[in-house]
């Protein structure tokens, strides 16, 4: 067996009553990333982790923010594609874990509903996922909720 881990980051600034889409998950709250496509950071993250195990360059490679086709894209679609890329090389998944930075608004009670839509969009089980979260102690563009990062870890493995 042959397995490889790659790392995965993603930052984007919140606005003001803009939707705040978390693992597929639109959370309450008075700000929201914005970007390109839904500005899913934690699903970025996980899809930077996954490319980079397998050798595969980055989420901005193969999904350019320049490109119309991504434009508002719910990113568990991004991911369903970046797990294509990685099952054409013969890679499959075999675990996931996620750390989310961001002041507000608590995370916890949606890590359940979170974990279930990264597992349909990576076509893997819940139980391979491990989301967690963490403020910034209201350092820095963090704690002024001016932003919000992902941090990922994925392990990807294939038959020698």
């Amino acid at each position: 067996m042959k397995i490889r881990v790659g790392f995965g980051f993603d930052v984007h600034q919140l606005a003001e009553k803009h939707p705040f889409i978390m693992g597929g998950v639109n959370l309450e709250h008075h700000s929201g990333a914005f970007g390109h496509s839904d500005a899913d950071v934690l699903v970025h993250a996980i899809c930077d982790g996954l490319l980079g195990a397998a050798n595969l360059r980055d989420i901005g490679f193969h999904f350019s923010n320049t490109d119309d086709r991504w434009k508002g894209i719910s990113s568990l679609l991004i991911l369903k594609e970046c797990v294509s890329l990685l099952k054409e090389k013969g890679w499959e998944i075999g675990n996931i874990d996620a750390m989310l930075c961001l002041e507000a608004p608590k995370i916890n009670p949606h890590i359940p509903q979170m974990k279930l839509n990264i597992a349909w969009a990576a076509g893997i089980s819940e139980d391979d996922i491990s989301i967690k979260a963490t403020t910034n102690e209201t350092m820095g563009f963090i704690g002024r909720q001016e932003g919000v990062v992902a941090y990922a870890v994925c392990l990807i493995e294939k038959e020698k």
